[in-house]
């Protein structure tokens, strides 16, 4: 990029770099909850967010989350009224959730917000944070789970370049960023396209019975469960060579960025390409993924078929779309403190149409799959230029031109 320049890095800061307590360049801001027996401090016009509404989320800006409170909530609690472009930050259960307000909102009590004073700018400051996650995690107290206290918060101090390049940094890393939710944007539109058109081609058409030469199958008898392997933490690596494999655990499904490496010859054959379709069956069981690569972990099973037409796109919708698959995984799942549904398996059912009818579906919406897979892999190319450059941004150590 040419508005990067390297630079020889010497000390802790650049020159013009200033170290500056979160207190100096921040308001921090505690949420809060309106009482939930007052029915008349909820469903109102203010967005209220927790950090469960964080949990999957792909964005930088949040407008909303699942539940809003009133005026009158808002009012009679500790929640408070945050203005546009505060950083909000998730203080426990977890540390490190990030989000920038698009709008006017307020939080929980499961946030430690930031108001930017003037000599800081949101987007610099969300990814200041972004950086210092772990920093931030392990600043965290408590015996049952860990939370940031704002005193804490308030005291921690971070290196802060002057304002124009703080802009600057912020607009280089955006621009990535930008790009990226783009990508996830137009990959949530083709599969809702899809998802809509495979129901009007396979679910509609059995709301009244099975259509002739359709039946009505066990999942094991058309397709294979293939199990990973569990190497055991101890076998973890946290830098990749050309003897390593990425290790794909239930948590990194979701957003895909599995940080740990194991030696591929303890891989064996629980390895996924790019386009195979993957299942949680322990510990956050149900939960369906595809478009990542590497060895999986033994609470992952690998789906596919020895009849190739079962596994294209037809499957992943399959899958994807029937919630009477994930609701059975889900009701066989045992355990208390972590989840095993793989006794699951041998119950789950699914209505299998005519062949010619999947290979017309799939003929038609192959292209689409492409495209998605696409985005995936660009996605993941973006992600990994973003956190290389986002440290070295904010050490000085990659100065932008201003």
């Amino acid at each position: 990029m040419e508005f990067l320049e390297e630079m020889e890095y010497v000390g802790d800061i650049p020159e013009g770099w200033k170290w500056v307590k979160v207190e100096d360049f921040a308001e921090v801001v505690s949420g809060g909850t309106p009482r939930t027996d007052k029915p008349e401090f909820w469903n109102g016009d203010i967005a209220w967010i927790t950090p469960k509404d964080l949990s999957n989320f792909k964005f930088r800006y949040i407008e909303r989350g699942e539940r809003n409170i009133s005026r009158e909530g808002l009012e009679n609690s500790n929640a408070k009224l945050l203005p546009k472009g505060a950083v909000l930050l998730s203080s426990r259960a977890p540390v490190g959730y990030l989000a920038i307000a698009k709008n006017e909102l307020s939080t929980n009590q499961g946030f430690q917000s930031l108001i930017p004073k003037e000599n800081v700018v949101s987007e610099f400051l969300y990814y200041l944070l972004k950086n210092n996650v772990e920093y931030l995690k392990s600043q965290a107290s408590g015996t049952t789970f860990g939370e940031l206290s704002k005193s804490t918060l308030k005291k921690l101090t971070f290196p802060l370049p002057p304002l124009p390049e703080q802009k600057a940094i912020a607009k280089v890393l955006s621009s990535i960023d930008d790009k990226i939710e783009l990508l996830h944007r137009q990959n949530k539109t083709l599969e809702e396209m899809a998802m809509t058109l495979f129901r009007k081609w396979f679910i509609e058409p059995t709301k009244d019975g099975l259509p002739e030469g359709w039946e009505e199958k066990k999942l094991k008898d058309v397709y294979i469960f293939e199990k990973g392997i569990e190497p055991g933490s101890k076998n973890y690596l946290e830098t990749p060579s050309v003897d390593t494999i990425r290790f794909i655990r239930v948590g990194d499904m979701l957003d895909n960025k599995a940080d740990v490496y194991i030696k591929k010859d303890l891989a064996g054959n629980s390895i996924c390409k790019f386009d195979d379709l993957v299942v949680s069956f322990d510990g956050t069981v149900g939960r369906v993924s595809f478009g990542i690569e590497g060895c999986y972990s033994s609470g992952i099973r690998k789906i596919y078929s020895k009849d190739e037409i079962y596994n294209k796109l037809w499957l992943k919708h399959q899958i994807f779309i029937s919630e009477e698959i994930q609701d059975e995984i889900n009701m066989y799942a045992e355990g208390t403190t972590i989840l095993h549904a793989s006794s699951s398996i041998d119950y789950l059912s699914f209505v299998l149409p005519p062949k010619e009818k999947i290979e017309e579906y799939d003929k038609l919406f192959d292209p689409i799959y492409k495209k998605i897979l696409h985005n995936k892999a660009q996605i993941q190319t973006l992600e990994k230029l973003r956190d290389t450059l986002l440290p070295k941004l904010m050490s000085g150590e990659i100065r932008v031109r201003i």
